[in-house]
């Protein structure tokens, strides 16, 4: 473990859950709830490597800082991107909801996805700890999600958890506190702002920036058609001019942009209730399918899912949450929730 420097100073007993995403960081402390919900995004000097902002400061500058400044996200598809930052950012986010009151560092639990691997997984444990946790545990995002919804996973009962996020969708079902079945895809929130960039630049040849698809899919868009159409105005650099430029764009439009990966994203819950014992595929039937994550807010999703499985789809309660507040449950008792903690193996384990 990477020895703690004598400037950061946690407060004794703080045990916290963190949903480590890739385009949000959720903090969750034991017995005083969700403390934090700020973007993944630190913002550093290139000069001196030193970071100048992190989360909503950070996210701020995205795509506007002169030459010697970068903003950037160091989590991509669900995994460490750049351990440096993740551990500035770790580091920033827990010295913010501490306050740095004493000198004893934090027990942690933090949510990964479940398709990672045990390098990915060590990184993110070894960020901890380099961050100034004293003792970390992982725990798969799927099982976060279904105890953030009150799922009874210690059951014989098949349940179906999807969880969209920023940079994967989970896809789990969960029984007798295990993942039975699972598919996990790198393709979720931030692929379809992409796509909403790239429809956009084919078709208008207008280069728009990811905050602005970020927005036109939160504000118009859809999975399915509407029946009243919406529209909105967004601004970008013309490609063939050079110019800025202003145009408006229809959520019929975005509804197309986004086929792509809403294609991949049902091909996958297919392909995971495919693999489903059948035994567990009667519980489904009879209890639809859970949506949690950022990705579950999109308009018209949950239809799209049950047109194309003929399940019953149910929206959890603040699905951008669930994670956190089920990373944060099984914090506080951890001894019930042991059987679910990830270990990630050492490298002579493997």
């Amino acid at each position: 473990m990477v020895k703690l420097p004598k400037w950061l100073k946690i407060s004794i007993g703080s045990e916290l859950a963190i949903d480590l995403g890739t385009a949000t960081t959720l903090i969750y402390m034991k017995n005083k709830g969700i403390l934090l919900d700020e973007p993944s995004v630190v913002a550093i000097d290139k000069t001196t490597g030193k970071s100048l902002a992190v989360g909503d400061e950070a996210k701020r500058m995205l795509g506007k800082t002169p030459g010697d400044i970068i903003a950037k996200r160091p989590m991509k598809d669900g995994v460490i991107a750049d351990f440096e930052l993740v551990q500035e950012m770790l580091h920033f986010f827990i010295k913010k909801v501490t306050k740095r009151a004493l000198l004893t560092q934090p027990k942690v639990l933090i949510a990964v996805p479940s398709g990672i691997t045990e390098v990915e997984a060590r990184a993110v444990k070894d960020s901890a700890e380099s961050a100034g946790a004293r003792e970390v545990h992982l725990v798969s995002e799927p099982i976060a999600a279904a105890v953030g919804i009150g799922l009874p996973i210690h059951e014989a009962t098949g349940n179906m958890v999807i969880d969209i996020g920023g940079g994967t969708t989970e896809i789990a079902v969960i029984a007798l506190f295990g993942i039975v079945t699972n598919v996990s895809i790198r393709v979720a929130g931030d692929e379809m702002d992409e796509a909403i960039i790239d429809y956009v630049r084919r078709k208008y040849k207008l280069l728009i920036g990811e905050i602005a698809a970020e927005r036109v899919k939160i504000e118009i868009g859809t999975a399915i058609p509407l029946k009243e159409q919406k529209e909105m105005e967004i601004k970008g650099r013309d490609l063939i001019t050079g110019i800025p430029k202003t145009l408006r764009i229809t959520s019929e439009e975005v509804t197309e942009a986004l086929k792509e990966p809403l294609s991949q994203i049902i091909d996958a819950i297919k392909k995971a209730l495919e693999k489903t014992p059948p035994e567990l595929s009667a519980d489904i039937i009879e209890n639809g399918i859970y949506l949690t994550g950022g990705g579950a807010l999109l308009k018209g999703i949950d239809k799209l899912i049950e047109k194309e499985t003929g399940l019953n789809v149910k929206i959890a309660e603040e699905p951008r949450k669930c994670v956190v507040i089920g990373a944060g449950k099984i914090l506080e008792d951890l001894e019930k929730y042991r059987k679910v903690l990830r270990r990630p193996k050492k490298p002579y384990e493997e």
